[in-house]
């Protein structure tokens, strides 16, 4: 009986220890990936790799060349922290001054460890620190940076998204950031208010452009559909002024503007805190009207005023709000891009406005170095 129970002990005992193995090497695989665990795991398997490296060239030194130590040491430069990193170099170097040794001196003609090879492992090992320190002092991992961007060019975009308006309604944004970038300065936060009567959308310009500006941008559409809805609509922009002033950044200005749109009767409100005028298309007359409100840029000083303009939209008319990237560049004033943005709008008048935002960045602006974003607002007739 003893016998037989330190049969049944031991089995189960070992499948005890195999467990505890693997779920400490799963639960370490995961902190890694998250970048919160150690980094042994990699720096134990490019250690084996170093010798096999090494191994090959002193096999075959014209199919594994010296310089193959450089792909450890590339791949090293990219999972490794700088404390492990010099580790794994001194391994490298030592593998090199082995294929030194052995495969004799270079001469003209043979194949042996020249000083280009040196140059070249030694230039790829300072590159490879360098990304190291960068990333240990930014503590964002390089498994974990480009998802992490990611997310937040997709935080952006969702919190961009139109509501859902109700039946004789069409609204649509196109935004196109500097130089082809994901990230841009301009963003829009819309919601329905009022029981679902009223559409409050803020198209907003942040200062700079691209990447510049995308991280003020993330923190501002977070605040500003924090603020949306929570406020009265003519309380909104004195508190993303008073918001701004709060952050203390260097460049901390930015243009915006508020619009207030009643579903059922067409009435609108434009508040505008520096915003190049909306454009409101009379279907009746055929002609455009530039809708400019007055108030000064969010984030210069306490205690602005925005002061409202208003306006209707009856069946058939368009609204289009739009930032200064759209109309203005160096090479033109803010009027003539106006003029030419309406030109390319007549076309849609007859076809109607449906894909039309996307179109009018395109003829109008395809080629600026600048953010550009258009929201397009039309009641069916």
């Amino acid at each position: 009986m003893a016998r037989r129970a330190g049969a049944e002990t031991y089995p189960a005992r070992l499948r005890k220890s195999a467990h505890r193995v693997r779920s400490t090497l799963r639960r370490s695989g995961v902190d890694y990936f998250r970048g919160d665990g150690s980094d042994w795991i990699a720096l134990a398997a490019l250690l084996l790799i170093i010798p096999a490296v090494t191994c090959g060239t002193l096999l075959n030194p014209v199919w594994c060349s010296p310089t193959a130590l450089v792909l450890p040491i590339v791949a090293g430069g990219l999972v490794l922290r700088p404390a492990s990193l010099l580790g794994l170099y001194a391994a490298a170097a030592a593998a090199l001054i082995v294929e030194s040794v052995r495969l004799g001196p270079f001469k003209d003609g043979t194949v042996g460890v020249t000083p280009g090879t040196v140059l070249t492992v030694a230039a790829c090992g300072f590159f490879g620190l360098v990304l190291a320190q960068f990333r240990a002092r930014v503590g964002v991992p390089w498994r974990r940076g480009g998802t992490m961007l990611f997310d937040l060019r997709e935080r952006i975009r969702v919190q961009s998204a139109l509501p859902r308006l109700p039946q004789g309604w069409h609204r649509e944004m196109s935004l196109r950031p500097a130089g082809g970038q994901s990230f841009s300065g301009d963003f829009v936060v819309a919601a329905r208010t009022n029981g679902g009567r009223t559409l409050e959308a803020v198209l907003t310009d942040v200062s700079g452009k691209g990447m510049d500006a995308g991280s003020r941008a993330l923190l501002l559409s977070g605040a500003f559909g924090g603020l949306l809805g929570s406020l009265p609509p003519h309380g909104f922009l004195p508190a993303a002024n008073g918001y701004l002033l709060r952050q203390d950044w260097d460049e901390g200005f930015a243009t915006s503007i508020h619009l207030v749109l009643d579903l059922e009767s067409g009435d609108y409100e434009l508040l505008s805190a520096g915003h190049p005028p909306a454009l409101q298309l009379h279907a009746g007359s055929g002609r455009w009207e530039e809708m400019a409100a007055e108030g000064p840029l969010l984030g210069v000083y306490d205690g602005a005023q925005f002061d409202a303009v208003k306006g209707s939209l009856a069946p058939g008319d368009v609204l289009m709000l739009f930032t200064d990237g759209l109309v203005e560049t160096s090479e033109r004033d803010m009027a003539e891009g106006i003029d030419r943005l309406t030109g390319e709008a007549d076309r849609y008048v007859s076809t109607g406005f449906e894909g039309a935002a996307w179109h009018l960045i395109e003829a109008c602006a395809k080629d600026v170095n600048d953010d550009r974003a258009l929201l397009l607002l039309s009641r069916k007739s």
